[in-house]
């Protein structure tokens, strides 16, 4: 994840990215994030890019520590996305949609665990 002062001015750097293999999303479902992925189907990178100040920032950095601090959680999380992409190798909409249930129960948890530390 990387945090910018200004988020429109990623955009003049997607060429860039798009040199070194990576695919521009755009926001792709979350207002002012610039997503990039590489990898294609056998997606081996993402970045996530996001101006400072934005909350989405802390929700991800709670969500990657609450996984860090709970490998039980974290491989009942890898399994579910491998179920879905076998299901939904080609339907990415779908796929996000089957992961969306289980992240808010994760955002909640790493949330509490948050306030708590």
């Amino acid at each position: 994840m990387v945090e910018v002062t200004n988020i429109s001015k990623v955009d003049k750097f997607t060429s860039e990215m798009e040199e070194l293999g990576y695919e521009s999303h755009g926001e792709y479902g979350i207002p002012n994030r610039r997503f990039f992925s590489k990898g294609g189907d056998n997606r081996t990178h993402h970045v996530h890019i996001f101006e400072h100040g934005n909350g989405e920032i802390d929700r991800h950095l709670a969500f990657r520590d609450y996984m860090i601090a709970h490998p039980e959680e974290a491989l009942k999380y890898s399994q579910l996305k491998q179920t879905l992409a076998e299901k939904f190798p080609t339907n990415i909409a779908m796929y996000i949609e089957g992961k969306n249930d289980y992240i808010k129960v994760i955002d909640k948890k790493a949330s509490k665990l948050r306030r708590t530390n």
